[in-house]
């Protein structure tokens, strides 16, 4: 059986736990090398088949008897894993538990690759930490999404005819709440598909009991403190939601718009003094407060310190003033200042001492203000505005003009920039202690070029509306008296009870209180999420203090602002202590292209399709492989391959059970477990492939485990990938065939079984957490499985191994190589064998030699014609020469490779045939007429192809030589 015939896929290891001897009577000189080709009892292992015990469950299915790996079964390994109880912590290790927040998805959300990422990378994390011993807690949950559930809920109500102010708040709530029961599920459901492995007991909603008072705690202990205080500023305002939304429900976009010039008359002047503007947005010219002009700019100096008239507003007067605020280059270098819908020109008014004129209803109609325009909405008023300026001629011109238009994340409204009354965090304090945590390193942000960003935006932070005008979220804990006109006097309860019996206290015992009617932005219960899920503010629950701070927070690093930067403020403020010591930002998932994955586009990218096409393991694989902080571009390719990389552990592990000791081999089995490979003097004692293959193995874990503590989950892959398929299946399965199949010494083969299943179970368990599926089924197919892979105990590290061994392993595999390229480039037939005379060193010519059967077998050579000398053959001449590492040579008779009368005769055509085609390039390089007219790409071209074909040509020319002075000397 050819390991070409054989797709592998996982491998396994023996616990660490166990203890393993190895027997020195299996590798006495006189049993270590008693290897023929006749086929002994071994030969019949392949086509033994035994039942596995574990597959008598229903749960898991052996390689033994399925083709391939079944994805279909992920969904009972999962359930199984989950009814053990192997989530949750086990407080009975004795180190530091391993903790990670999730970040809690929308609980109207589906899932998408962003959450794919995200359920890998800590779930890698989580069994990796897991299987080291440490107790582990990932603790799930979700967000109640304010803004978005509302719209599904009301969206699903105006499907029956209803809207939401018919109904009245509470029967609203009472309708989300119901949504949320039924529906809310679907995202915890499919994360569960990727295979997380989260405490489920302790999952926890936003809007939880628990968590809902943690909340106002929050809110209180800050408004305590001066944090939290109510104004009017510029907000970014939800006409259709109204409601105040935040940055990062703002998304900005290209559009094709228009730029408007309108001429503004300058007060006392003539009609030939105006300034002429261009704006985008025409209709927010009734709350224009000012003019501006460059200070340099000569065009319009002497305009400075006048007055203009506002078009279209019975002649209200504005100042003209300068600011170097304004672009010169932009339109005509004059800028119309309307401070209440613009954040820039809201910034300016500020400075400037300005007005601030709002003449937007929030409904995004125009208000009173706008004078005849007013109940317009504010597009179909833009096209009035227009049309009425042209007809008194202020209406200069139109022109294209590309926009950066501010659009709801949620709706896909334009946004528009508003004052309001909202209530807002004072960030600037907590800020500070927020960026000295990262100064002082009791914070780690990887990768660290993040730090910048994470720096710049909280030295320029700016205070944090927190107010939404919606009614599903937690309500603002303030409340009103009923009749008093003066909001500014307000009351902060946890309750309102409480609030009522202070008013009853400060005002009388008749006094009536409302609450406030908004909610609490969504961060902001957000932002307490590592440590309001553990208990806070019972600072001596059991959960916060065993799992308080925790360790890592991992996510998107298109959130640092909005989440991390905020959790990492409120948990100092509110526990005296970073809530993670480490950050984790993983980057955006893009198309094979590059480009962001959108509905627009078409190239979105269904995990839970990807899923039924893949498999869960090779989509969590291939999502790992990208370097932390930056974009991943999602290909079907990749997704194959590693799908393909699936299936060849799959076929490993079926390989392994073939040759494997009977179930019922009992001694065989006592063999097997007595051995170990934790002592050099045990390890030296192994042939030279298995010491080959046991030493690699040990270097994987060392470079595995430490990849792993740093976060270097990409390295961590690609080195496993490369040791199991490129070693342990290319070579080492390959060469374990010399002992098992050919061999007629039972302690021969022994040898080969023991390390297949020591390195495949080690194998197993490093890429468990990335692949955690196809290496739970193959490691239960195995015999003798004390205890699941989820919960085994990591491979030991600073395991011996042979530096030199290894080295001479690798001049076996370059001579092996060096062979097989001698094969393929003389087309030998794949079933021929081929005589040898293998050159080399005395040293060296002895540990090949040892190695004959396992060369013969990799290399397709003649067993009984393998020739070891330390000079070349007689018939040198006559052979093909290959060098295979400095000190080691062989010599394959050209006579066994190919027919060399037949070889001549088609390389005598071949060359001539490459001959005339190096003429015609020669004639066309040396075309005076083509070498001046033709582009140089082209001549350069040809010129590559002239050099190359001349270098084929006298490599044929050699080769010819060769097989006519090998015809020569035979005759």
């Amino acid at each position: 059986m050819s390991l070409h015939q054989i797709a592998v896929s996982h491998s396994f290891l023996l616990s660490s736990r166990s203890a393993y001897t190895l027997n020195p009577l299996l590798f006495s000189k006189r049993n270590r090398f008693r290897i023929s080709l006749s086929h002994s009892r071994f030969t019949s292992i392949k086509h033994r088949s035994f039942a596995v015990a574990v597959s008598d469950n229903g749960i898991f299915t052996s390689p033994e008897l399925a083709k391939s790996f079944d994805f279909t079964s992920e969904e009972r390994i999962y359930n199984w894993w989950l009814s053990q109880g192997y989530f949750r912590p086990k407080f009975d290790w004795e180190s530091d538990p391993f903790v990670i927040s999730m970040p809690p998805p929308n609980v109207t959300g589906s899932l998408h690759m962003g959450h794919a990422m995200f359920v890998t990378l800590e779930d890698i994390m989580v069994r990796y930490h897991r299987m080291r011993g440490r107790p582990t807690l990932w603790l799930p949950g979700t967000d109640h999404a304010g803004i978005a559930t509302q719209l599904v809920v009301e969206r699903m109500l105006a499907s029956e005819g209803i809207k939401r102010v018919e109904l009245g708040r509470d029967e609203f709530e009472k309708r989300v709440w119901e949504w949320k029961e039924k529906y809310g599920g679907t995202i915890t459901n499919q994360i569960k598909r990727l295979g997380a492995s989260c405490d489920w007991t302790r999952e926890c909603f936003t809007l939880d009991e628990q968590l809902s008072r943690a909340v106002i705690e929050a809110f209180i202990r800050l408004h305590e403190k001066g944090l939290i205080y109510q104004g009017s500023y510029m907000v970014n305002w939800s006409p259709k939601l109204q409601t105040a939304v935040s940055d990062l429900e703002v998304e900005y976009s290209e559009e094709p718009g228009t730029l408007y010039y309108i001429k503004y008359r300058v007060a006392g002047g003539s009609r030939s003094d105006f300034l002429t503007i261009a704006t985008t947005r025409p209709e927010t010219l009734f709350g224009d407060v000012a003019i501006a002009v460059h200070p340099q700019d000569e065009r319009y100096s002497k305009y400075v310190g006048k007055m203009a008239i506002v078009p279209m507003t019975y002649g209200r007067h504005v100042p003209i003033i300068s600011d170097k605020y304004v672009d010169k280059d932009f339109g005509t270098g004059v800028l119309k200042i309307s401070p209440g819908h613009d954040h820039n020109d809201y910034v300016l008014a500020r400075k400037l001492g300005l007005p601030i004129l709002n003449v937007m209803n929030k409904d995004g109609t125009l208000n009173e203000v706008a004078g005849l325009y007013c109940g317009l909405d504010r597009f179909e008023a833009r096209k009035k505005l227009w049309s009425d300026l042209e007809e008194t001629d202020l209406a200069v011109k139109m022109e294209p003009h590309s926009l950066r238009v501010p659009r709801s994340q949620r709706g896909g409204e334009v946004i528009e920039p508003l004052v309001s009354k909202q209530w807002f965090v004072t960030m600037q304090p907590l800020a500070e202690k927020a960026l000295l945590a990262v100064e002082k390193g009791e914070l780690t942000i990887i990768p660290e070029r993040f730090e910048k960003i994470y720096n710049h935006w909280l030295t320029n932070i700016k205070d944090w509306c927190i107010s939404r005008q919606l009614w599903w979220g937690h309500r603002i804990p303030v409340w009103y008296i009923v009749g008093n006109d003066c909001e500014g006097e307000y009351i902060v309860a946890r309750s309102a009870e409480e609030a009522l019996m202070k008013a009853r206290d400060k005002y009388g015992k008749d006094v009536e209180v409302y609450q406030d009617p908004d909610v609490l932005d969504t961060w902001f219960s957000s932002a307490l999420w590592p440590f309001s899920t553990l208990g806070w503010p019972d600072e001596l629950a059991e959960d916060f203090k065993r799992f308080y701070p925790t360790t890592m927070l991992e996510t998107g690093h298109d959130i640092l602002f909005f989440w991390v930067a905020r959790m990492v403020m409120m948990g100092i403020e509110f526990t005296g202590t970073v809530p993670f010591s480490y950050v984790y930002l993983h980057g955006l998932i893009r198309d094979s292209q590059g480009r962001k994955m959108s509905k627009t586009l078409g190239n979105v990218i269904d995990p839970l399709d990807t899923i039924k096409e893949f498999g869960t393991d090779a989509l969590r694989f291939t999502l790992a492989l990208g370097t932390s902080g930056q974009d991943l571009n999602l290909s079907t390719e990749r997704l194959t391959a590693n799908k393909a990389f699936t299936n060849k552990l799959w076929n490993a592990g079926k390989f392994l059970l073939q040759v494997l000791p009977n179930r019922d081999n009992v001694s065989g089995w006592q063999n097997i477990e007595a051995c170990k490979f934790n002592t050099e003097g045990y390890l030296l004692r192994l042939p030279l492939p298995e010491c080959w293959v046991v030493s690699k193995l040990h270097m994987l874990i060392d470079a595995v485990t430490e990849s792993y503590n740093k976060f270097f989950f990409g390295d961590v892959g690609r080195e496993i990938y490369d040791f199991f398929w490129g070693d342990f299946a290319d070579w080492y399965i390959e060469a374990s065939k010399a002992r098992i199949y050919h061999s007629g010494d039972d302690s021969v083969a022994l040898v080969a079984q023991t390390v297949l299943l020591y390195v495949f179970e080690n194998i197993l368990k490093l890429l468990h957490p990335f692949m955690p599926f196809v290496t739970e089924e193959l490691w239960q197919a195995l015999p003798n499985r004390r205890e699941a892979l989820i919960i085994s105990s990591w491979p030991q590290t600073a395991l011996p191994r042979s530096t030199d061994l290894v080295k001479r392993f690798e001049n076996l595999q370059a001579l092996t190589r060096a062979i097989r390229n001698a094969r393929a480039e003389y087309s030998v037939e794949p079933a021929k064998r081929v005589t040898a005379s293998i050159v080399g060193s005395e040293e060296v010519i002895q540990y090949i030699s040892e190695e004959k059967e396992v060369l013969a077998l990799l290399s397709k050579l003649d067993l009984d014609n393998i020739h070891f000398a330390d000079s070349p053959p007689e018939d040198a001449k006559q052979s093909v020469h290959l060098i295979a590492s400095e000190g080691l040579e062989a010599y394959l008779p050209l006579a066994d490779m190919v027919d060399i009368s037949a070889e001549v005769q088609r390389l005598t055509k071949r060359l001539s045939k490459m001959q005339t085609e190096y003429e015609g390039l020669k004639a066309r390089l040396n075309s005076p007429k083509f070498i001046e007219k033709a582009p140089k790409d082209v001549v350069r071209g040809v010129q590559e192809k002239a050099a190359e074909a001349e270098e084929k040509i006298n490599l044929t020319k050699n080769r010819l030589a060769l097989l006519k002075s090998t015809v020569m000397l035979s005759q």
